[in-house]
């Protein structure tokens, strides 16, 4: 998933950084489960001295640094979106506390022993927002709406339902009819899903936004996902108001069919795009939660914050990725060896330790730590040694590259961001180093979220900021994302060795070949083509008041306050 925010390191020896940087996110989250999955459970902070400042009411009040592009599951594509659209919606699993998945809208669900078929049975007391029932047509409606290929502007996660039987080859145009599409509503209540291969972590897909059911009336309101009067959600919360660029409202939805179970009556959310207000904002009690995931901390005030307020402040280490991506379509970044040298001419671990300073690990890989593998972590299992900072080296790349273009100088190259303090210090930092290091100048343009996601898209671009976290517990999140055609590869980059890597690990049900297969396409993603250049692999880092309770952070660092209170 597309993330829109920036966080922070706490230093590590550089000498012993490549020895102790697992051992090191292990910690993190061992002392994360120490203190349970429920962060506001951990420290009860200043509580006595800001009791007069609590919320009387059951209100959990935040901040998120832009606007949400969309807040239609179908078309979301970004953390600020999945953020709101995870509270008014919910799909047939959710994620529990732990991370893993459990009943949402289905009660229940029987698997084929081949793992081929799955039955949903539905709960009978589900209901949208306006008392109408929730049934399996829902569903089947809205899956077959993101793969309609005359639906536009084209969904960028259509291609997360083609573990479905025939849905790649409907959203291609291959196949005419959505009936041969393999999800089907048996009876209001039960819903048959057939897949093309055994895909084991089917379960957790089902609490992705992009699984999620529509109300029917979607059908004739293509404006339904911009006001409260027609957004319909079957989740724990609904919109109340929504004033653009200011603040955002959700109210409890008394139709849940788990409402016993939720305490909060309302969620406020202010759009304000400074990482300096929002911690003002917070310690002026003004907000319950600031920070990771939709906002930040200011960096230069990190070290205060840790002295202040210890028993506030969480830092986690999580399952994401910070990186630029490369437009491979336009000059220069059309040559590899020209790529390589950009990504091989910086310093990463003096940008976490100088600049980020939460808790970040310097990347060498795509695949995050906290990720499966065979028996282990991904990332422990697959050494990321896929390539190294080395000036010189560097300086002969991009010499190389440049007698392969049949450049005298290089072109004008200018990076591209979201608009985001700590973001722009990042990039002051990597382009100064590109100056000293290459000899290049590169300017850098910041633009608002919505229009930088769109630029990305467009391939409008020639190097552009990027974060992203897992959608499910499985390296295949980070890997299909760069397969030709996908609706979140915004590189260019279409290479047939790699998409027929990912094809091949879809197909096999063999747990080691896939982790295999996956680990070859990472090698050509990051070490022989260059496309991504990571840069450090993210923490979260966040304040909670000490009066709010059942604030969850998952193992990629999303937030759940939908079972939240204020105690």
């Amino acid at each position: 998933m597309n993330f829109s925010f920036s966080l922070n390191d706490q230093e590590l020896e550089k000498g012993a950084y490549k020895m102790k940087k697992r051992t090191y996110h292990l910690l993190l989250m061992t002392a994360l489960l120490a203190c349970g999955s429920l962060l506001g459970a951990c420290g009860a902070g200043n509580q006595e001295e800001a009791a007069g400042d609590k919320p009387r009411e059951q209100v959990f009040r935040m901040n998120i640094a832009s606007e949400p592009p969309t807040l239609d599951p179908g078309q979301a594509q970004d953390n600020n979106s999945n953020t709101i659209i995870n509270a008014i919606f919910e799909g047939l699993t959710r994620k529990g506390p732990d991370g893993e998945e459990v009943p949402g809208t289905a009660e229940s669900w029987t698997i084929s022993e081949d793992g081929l078929t799955y039955v949903f049975s539905l709960r009978q007391d589900a209901k949208w927002s306006n008392g109408d029932p929730v049934t399996a047509k829902d569903f089947e409606y809205a899956w077959k709406r993101v793969l309609d290929p005359s639906f536009a502007p084209a969904p960028p996660y259509a291609y997360q339902l083609y573990y479905i039987k025939n849905a790649e080859a409907y959203n291609l145009g291959e196949l005419d009819q959505a009936e041969d599409v393999g999800v089907k509503a048996t009876d209001d209540y039960t819903l048959e899903v057939t897949l093309e291969n055994p895909t084991p972590y089917f379960l957790s897909l089902m609490s992705f936004q992009t699984y999620f059911p529509l109300h029917a009336s979607v059908k004739d309101n293509e404006k339904w996902a911009t006001q409260p009067e027609t957004l319909i959600g079957n989740g724990p919360f609904k919109l109340a108001s929504m004033t653009k660029g200011q603040k955002i409202e959700m109210v409890k939805n008394d139709q849940y069919w788990d409402q016993d179970n939720i305490k909060l009556e309302k969620v406020q959310m202010s759009i304000v795009n400074s990482s300096a207000t929002e911690l003002s904002s917070y310690r002026n009690n003004e907000l319950d939660y600031a920070g990771h995931p939709v906002g930040n901390i200011p960096t230069d005030q990190l070290a205060a914050v840790k002295e202040q307020m210890p028993d506030e402040l969480n830092i986690k280490g999580i399952s994401s990725t910070y990186f630029y991506v490369f437009n491979t379509t336009q000059e220069p970044f059309d040559n590899v060896n020209i790529r390589k040298a950009f990504s091989m001419a910086i310093d990463r671990q003096a940008i976490v330790d100088k600049i980020t300073q939460g808790g970040q690990l310097p990347a060498y890989g795509f695949v995050p730590p906290g990720i499966k593998g065979k028996e282990e972590e991904f990332r422990t299992e697959v050494s990321e040694n896929y390539f190294e900072e080395n000036i010189e080296e560097a300086k002969q790349l991009l010499e190389q590259g440049m007698k392969e273009k049949g450049y005298t100088e290089l072109p004008a190259v200018t990076l591209i961001y979201n608009s985001d303090d700590n973001h722009k210090k990042i990039a002051l930092a990597i382009v100064d180093m590109w100056k000293k290091n290459l000899g290049v100048n590169v300017s850098v343009q910041n633009q608002e979220w919505g229009v930088f996601l769109k630029n990305r898209t467009d391939l409008n671009y020639q190097i552009a900021r990027a974060g992203w976290g897992a959608d499910y517990n499985d390296p295949m999140t980070y890997i299909d994302i760069w397969k030709t055609g996908s609706g979140n590869n915004d590189t260019g980059f279409s290479n047939a060795v790699y998409d027929q890597l990912v094809e091949d690990a879809y197909a096999t049900d063999d747990h080691t070949q896939r982790m295999d297969l996956m680990a070859q396409a990472e090698k050509i993603l990051v070490q022989e083509q260059q496309i991504v250049m990571p840069i450090y692999y993210y923490s979260s880092v966040s304040l909670i008041k000490p009066w709010m309770k059942g604030i969850g952070i998952d193992f990629k660092g999303d937030i759940d306050f939908t079972r939240a209170y204020v105690e």
